[in-house]
């Protein structure tokens, strides 16, 4: 039996502190000369198979427009080794500096895509643009990735998740319930 915790009111502009979708990543993208990074937490994985990824990206941020033009990105999964160049990234323009340069970051080539992966993150995620439907009233692109890197290790990567007010979670730690899912859920 588990303990009931005692409740209190909440101010809703805060729930993302306990709702945040996943972890946060760097979005790397490029539209013909010009390359930008940028911080994210807004994105959910939305189908398996094609695998779809929305992202929400504000209209005032740079990337939106070189995303929106070339139709696509590359979604890379930082670890918590690179908190202090998330958040320095997240603080900056990419209108006003080269964030691949200003944080020492590696840009290598994409196989299917023109964004530029991040050597230095665990894993990079290429993608197209799948849908656009939701782009303008919303700022909800909905991508397909098209192709994955992964590092071999550590599986479990411990990762940073946004909570608000410049603190972050740390994730890594696993549990195991695998023996108790129906063989078609994994």
């Amino acid at each position: 039996m588990y303990r009931i915790a005692r409740k209190q009111d909440f101010p809703v502009n805060q729930v993302r502190r306990y709702l945040e979708p996943g972890p946060i990543v760097l979005v790397s993208s490029k539209w013909r000369d010009e390359t930008n990074v940028m911080t994210l937490g807004w994105h959910t994985v939305m189908e398996f198979s094609p695998s779809l990824v929305g992202c929400v990206i504000s209209a005032g941020n740079h990337s939106f427009e070189l995303i929106r033009d070339s139709g696509e990105c590359v979604i890379n999964l930082p670890t918590t080794v690179l908190t202090d160049i998330v958040v320095g990234i997240g603080n900056t323009s990419g209108a006003e500096i080269d964030k691949f340069e200003e944080f020492e970051l590696t840009a290598e080539k994409a196989r299917k895509v023109r964004a530029p992966l991040i050597k230095e993150c665990h894993a990079n995620f290429e993608c197209r643009l799948y849908d656009d439907v939701l782009v303008e009233k919303y700022n909800f692109f909905i991508f397909e990735v098209v192709h994955a890197h992964v590092a071999v290790s550590p599986r479990y990567p411990e990762t940073l998740h946004y909570t608000g007010d410049g603190r972050f979670q740390l994730a890594g730690a696993t549990i195991s319930r695998r023996s108790r899912f129906r063989q078609e859920m994994l």
